[in-house]
Parts: C-alpha cells; sequence; structure tokens
C-alpha cells in the first residue's frame, strides 16, 4: 500500500513511537557502527564526532558501498566527513561493500574481527537514520548477538520526532522501513530487540 495513503491510527502511532523509535542512554562504548547512506551524511558526521569527544566510542567502522550515480562508496565519502569533523582516521575502519543493512554487518564483522578482534568488543553503539530505527540493532542482533547494542539516530527534518506521521515524507521514510520489519523477522534477516 502506499505509505503516505494509509490511514493511521492513533495506537499505531503510539506503537510505532514506542518500540520503533527507542530512545536510549548512551554509554561509553567500544565501537560506533556507521551505516551507510546518502542522507544526511554531514549531520551524522557531526554527531559521531560529538560522541568521540565526548568520549562514547574508542573505534568505529563505517558501512556503504557504491550506490547508483556515485563513484564513490558510501563508506568513503563518510568516513571523509568524520574524518574532517575531528575523529582520527585511524580510528575509522572501513566496508566498502556493503548494499543493505544485513550487507553492513555480515560485511563489517570480519574488518572488525580482523582489525580488534571481535571478543574484544563488548558494546557497540549504532548509528543511522531516525526512520530506519531500530532495523540497526536487530539486525546486528541476528549476527552478533554477544555484544551490548544501543542505538542512536538522527534526521534533518523540522518536524519533531514523535510528529514524524505529520509530515509527507517523513512518513513515508517511517513506515516503509516500518513495513519491513515483520517480513525480515519472518525471513530471519533481523532478532528481536531489545531483548524483553
Amino acid at each position: 500500500m502506499h505509505h503516505t495513503a494509509r490511514t493511521l491510527t492513533a495506537d499505531e502511532i503510539a506503537e510505532i513511537n514506542r518500540t520503533h523509535l527507542i530512545n536510549m542512554p548512551l554509554r561509553p562504548a567500544d565501537l560506533l557502527f556507521m551505516f551507510g547512506t546518502r542522507e544526511d551524511v554531514a549531520l551524522r558526521a557531526d554527531t559521531a564526532a560529538r560522541l568521540w569527544r565526548d568520549g562514547l566510542f574508542r573505534w568505529s567502522i563505517v558501512s556503504g558501498g557504491v550506490t547508483p550515480g556515485s563513484e564513490q562508496s558510501e563508506c568513503t565519502i563518510i568516513k571523509a566527513a568524520m574524518v574532517a569533523a575531528g575523529i582520527p582516521a585511524e580510528l575509522v575502519l572501513e566496508e566498502h561493500r556493503a548494499m543493505n543493512t544485513g550487507e553492513n554487518v555480515m560485511f563489517s564483522l570480519p574488518v572488525i574481527d580482523a582489525a580488534l578482534g571481535l571478543q574484544n568488543i563488548r558494546s557497540v553503539i549504532c548509528l543511522g537514520n531516525t526512520w530506519t530505527a531500530r532495523r540497526y540493532p536487530m539486525t546486528l542482533h541476528r549476527h552478533w548477538p554477544e555484544v551490548e547494542k544501543m542505538l542512536l539516530t538522527v534526521d534533518s527534518f523540522a518536524t519533531p520526532r514523535a510528529l514524524w506521521h505529520t509530515d509527507a515524507e517523513f512518513r513515508r521514510r517511517m513506515l516503509h522501513e516500518w513495513d519491513k520489519i515483520e517480513p525480515y523477522r519472518a525471513k530471519g534477516f533481523i532478532a528481536e530487540w531489545p531483548q524483553t
């Protein structure tokens, strides 16, 4: 169904706000996992730099391949923005092949293992777009259940996050991602997170 035409009840909006748009306190983590994107790259890099300055991660990995219309991988573009924002380049691991969230995780784990040793990473902050929200840590949990996961999302919409349904484009993106959760869970692409 077309996402902007769909009628949403107050209960559905509340459910999405409660379960998908998870707000959680951040604690210092071993790794910041930057999921590839073409949206809000500068905002995401600036957010990562703020987390770095605040001592909230020791290492980072950026994952994202070359998307249509670009000659550079998302990883190359995002890492350059992170370094320009003040994060030391040698602390940012790179994964240049992933074309979706599942590949972000699957292709990044061997990179993390080779550089740092997966057993040395106990906690991860997932940083990505607001509308994708909990699907980041759910994907990570499917492939790397042992590590503690935290979630931080960003967007450049003027509309407050809880009122996403009042902005046509924000609503479209949110419902597009929300509608993936159950099919992806059924196919085993993601695992339930947070644990209840």
